[in-house]
């Protein structure tokens, strides 16, 4: 027995180690940082002082802050809705067997197989104000008379952002809740048949209670990677116009790699992190319950 729990210490002793290493020391580094005037002297005097929450209160006092708060909420909830519904529909319509099926599926991947700067600079090209192939064929079909600046607009750059963030979240939203209804067994849908359950009512009943939990942690890790974003953002907009799609995660970066003021792009990085870890203890919690129930 002794040697049994040795060999089973020896096997989480590897993984336990890269956890500590690649997760739990940069993030006691950036907690550090966050209290600390870390700049770019630091790299050359190696001094960096301590200075309690003077980064937390600098970050938050900035007029960009409120703005970029906002941004990151709207830009968190209009990508979630957008990627889980459309994931959501095309689920339901693979379900189903016909021709080409998996080729089908297989061609919904390319955008998450892309790297986000490339996908990123090819929707700035279709999204570009006068020869865009967007504004091109909406103009070819009359729906408008002018161009619209969809990157250039304070009052549209978020939308855009949102539409190409939706584009890109697509299959993975996709991938979980096919991979979902594909656990779900065929005899369900028979018996509910024969009670009357069909079409809108065979998912109200059946289908959506039984991919709740599938649901629930595509949501949550659907928050968790849109709230830290920032690839999308940079290549299309860098933030503008009027910072209009300023978010947090592009102003800790902004911050630390562009003004070279760390310790206030560490506070923010935090903040999204307290962020995140909000959304993931209501998860577990919400979890726990249904299986306590």
């Amino acid at each position: 027995m002794r040697k049994e729990a040795i060999a089973k210490v020896l096997f989480v002793v590897p993984a336990a180690l890269a956890i500590v290493f690649l997760f739990g020391y940069p993030v006691v580094k950036n907690a550090v940082m966050s209290f600390q005037d870390y700049g770019l002297r630091t790299f050359f005097t190696g001094r960096a002082d301590w200075i309690g929450l003077d980064n937390y209160v600098t970050v938050m006092n900035e007029n960009v802050f409120g703005k970029a708060v906002l941004n990151t909420a709207l830009f968190t909830v209009g990508s979630i809705v957008g990627q889980f519904v459309i994931g959501m529909l095309l689920a339901l319509f693979f379900k189903k067997n016909f021709p080409l099926n998996g080729v089908l599926r297989a061609l919904f991947l390319l955008p998450w197989l892309l790297p986000l700067i490339v996908g990123s600079a090819a929707w700035r090209a279709i999204l570009e104000q006068d020869s865009g192939i967007v504004n091109v064929m909406l103009r070819n079909l009359g729906i408008i008379d002018t161009p619209i600046p969809w990157l250039t607009s304070p009052d549209v750059a978020l939308i855009a952002v949102i539409l190409v963030n939706i584009w890109l979240g697509i299959p993975f939203n996709l991938t979980l809740l096919y991979s979902g209804l594909q656990d779900i067994p065929d005899e369900l849908y028979e018996a509910g048949a024969l009670d009357g359950a069909n079409g809108w009512k065979a998912f109200w009943y059946i289908t959506w209670p039984q991919l709740r939990a599938v649901v629930s942690i595509t949501l949550m890790l659907g928050v968790i990677y849109t709230l830290k974003v920032l690839d999308i953002i940079l290549g299309l907009t860098k933030g503008g116009p009027a910072d209009a799609t300023q978010t947090i995660a592009l102003q800790s970066y902004q911050h630390s790699f562009v003004q070279f003021k760390f310790g206030q792009g560490a506070a923010l990085s935090n903040i999204l992190i307290v962020i995140s870890l909000v959304f993931a203890v209501v998860y577990l919690r919400v979890n726990r319950r249904r299986i306590d129930e």
